[in-house]
């Protein structure tokens, strides 16, 4: 039998005399709503799965202090948040150390996915650089790889430093545009925080 709002105090009061067959009415009413919020915040089945179980069990483990609570929803709710945040920041720290780890590998060996694909992408970034009209490719080879300023550049050119930047942008804007025609969203990260 399913449980309803209204019967959720006197089922607490059950489980707290530990009753099995209440405790099982409460855990299939809460446990897929405190799953559903615990996954709308985490973005992570098997951790909104463990926070609607550590719900449950804390919920057994409470007997007899079950019997002191008033709202139940509110303080399933609370239970819910905290042990979510807790999850939150468990999942958080859980990234950081697998990025941290993914970091030492790059580093570690050149034969990773990303190497290969960073190699790819350079090859492409060339292709697209002699796309360019002949003045927009001088212009990106002397600001971008020789590293001169737009002043410098139109110096040597003999055009004004308008001119240059004018160039420079629309070489920049075909580039971004030819890339991401090209090369995935992953790719483009590792581009620009390392090409």
């Amino acid at each position: 039998m399913q449980a309803r709002v209204s019967d959720v105090p006197e089922l607490l009061k059950k489980v707290a005399h530990g009753d099995n067959a209440a405790f099982k009415q409460v855990y299939e009413y809460y446990f897929p709503k405190i799953q559903l919020f615990a996954f709308r915040i985490l973005h992570d089945r098997e951790y909104a799965q463990e926070v609607a179980q550590e719900v449950m069990l804390a919920i057994w483990q409470m007997g007899d202090r079950l019997t002191d609570i008033r709202k139940p929803d509110a303080f399933l709710k609370t239970l819910s948040k905290r042990r979510t945040i807790d999850a939150w920041r468990r999942l958080q720290m859980e990234r950081m150390a697998e990025k941290a780890m993914q970091a030492d590998w790059k580093e570690s060996s050149e034969n990773t996915q990303e190497y290969i694909l960073l190699n790819e992408t350079r090859q492409i970034i060339e292709e697209a650089i002699h796309l360019l009209p002949p003045r927009q490719r001088t212009v990106y080879e002397l600001c971008h790889r020789r590293g001169l300023k737009y002043e410098e550049v139109a110096r040597k050119l003999d055009i004004a430093p308008r001119t240059v930047q004018t160039h420079m942008k629309l070489a920049l804007k075909f580039l971004r545009t030819y890339l991401r025609k090209r090369v995935d969203t992953v790719a483009l990260l590792i581009i620009f925080g390392l090409y």
